[in-house]
């Protein structure tokens, strides 16, 4: 079971496939009726009545308190039946297991429910939390198309080190995605620091190398307040792109990210780096030199920014998703459908499990001039 994060969607779990639900939560009944059946129809030697219990038992996993209890008492007046037809079935014993495993089946009921409600509340503390970290990208900035995707793999986190963001800025649509070292809760605070930073210094640093060393001092303050034993490894990868308002061209900074993948009239081209540049809190120990490209960005080009949870997702020999190539097969796509098309590929390349979390985003540029969208 794994989560999924659609900026702007509710976030649910997925319930089971067809009418299994429907059928499960039946399942009390049909057992019921399934040993009322042979207990009236097979000889009084088999006692299939001694099974009532467990009726009210399975109950307690899926229904309320008092639904739970009903059916006990009628397994009782079942229990009850019998011994008209049948004398010697040690009624009073099987009528008093019915009701003991009923009170505690009834009890049982009480707590999962007390348990699921405290986990709904904590699943909305949690939906709050990701719409702040997260929040929802708007689908159009300027003359710039932009769609996202979050796969939280640790289904008790929801959220993860995986981020991104985007702003519209006098500089122009500027892009951020990264990625923290480590997975689920143990990462979303360091993640929380950098996208704060990005948020603020967006729009005030001209130049791309000013922002990167701005969060390079947020996630640094981060760690120092803090401290774990695995200071030294508290980094994150991140990748910055910057597209001028009228577009024509794309600025990257590549701080130890994986690449983007840019689709142009059908072609994809992997843009590695021209100099690597150090991941955030690593440019102590590695230098502060940080490289900005500059490559073609043309009406009709498709970017598509991800985390290294999408190019690590393995089937099951242990071969990695070839993003590239499946890249290549989807031709010209509106930016949303390729991320429900990424989605869809990536659980049935990995059987339905993932293992890292899963951050994308989706960048076209259209044939609207952001000039005519401020005018």
């Amino acid at each position: 079971m794994h989560f999924v994060i659609m900026p702007g969607r509710r976030w649910r779990r997925r319930p089971p496939y067809g009418g299994r639900w429907e059928a499960a939560w039946l399942s009390p009944v049909i057992l019921t009726a399934l040993i009322a059946g042979l207990a009236f129809s097979t000889p009084r030697e088999i006692a299939f009545s001694r099974l009532l219990p467990a009726a009210p038992a399975l109950a307690a996993a899926m229904w309320p308190v008092l639904p739970t209890i009903l059916l006990g008492a009628f397994c009782l007046l079942v229990m009850i039946g019998l011994s008209f037809a049948y004398t010697d079935l040690g009624t009073p014993y099987t009528a008093a297991a019915i009701i003991t495993v009923t009170l505690a089946a009834a009890y049982a009921s009480h707590v999962r429910l007390q348990r699921e409600e405290a986990l709904f509340h904590i699943r909305l503390v949690a939906d709050a939390a990701q719409k702040v970290l997260l929040r929802p990208l708007p689908g159009r900035i300027g003359g710039v198309e932009i769609e996202s995707l979050y796969l939280a793999a640790q289904e008790q986190a929801r959220i993860g080190g995986d981020f991104y963001e985007a702003a519209d800025t006098p500089y122009g649509v500027r892009l951020l995605i990264g990625d923290v070292r480590g997975k689920g809760l143990s990462a979303v605070g360091a993640s929380s620091a950098v996208i704060n930073s990005f948020r603020e210094t967006a729009y005030d640093e001209p130049d791309l190398r000013g922002i990167i060393r701005r969060l390079e001092i947020s996630i640094t303050r981060y760690s120092a307040a803090f401290p774990t034993q695995d200071l030294p490894e508290r980094f994150a990868t991140a990748l910055l792109a910057e597209i001028p308002h009228g577009g024509g061209h794309v600025r990257l900074l590549n701080c130890g990210h994986p690449p983007p993948l840019l689709m142009h009239r059908g072609e994809i081209r992997v843009l590695e780096p021209t100099t690597t540049s150090p991941p955030l809190n690593l440019a102590t120990l590695l230098g502060n030199q940080y490289c900005v490209d500059t490559v073609a960005f043309a009406p009709g080009d498709q970017l598509l920014l991800y985390t290294d949870g999408v190019t690590e997702t393995r089937d099951r020999t242990g071969e990695f998703f070839p993003l590239a190539d499946w890249m290549r097969q989807q031709g010209p796509t509106p930016p949303r459908e390729v991320l429900d098309r990424l989605h869809r590929a990536l659980l049935h390349y990995s059987g339905g499990r993932l293992d890292d979390d899963i951050a994308a985003l989706a960048v076209q540029c259209s044939n609207t001039r952001a000039e005519e969208h401020l005018a």
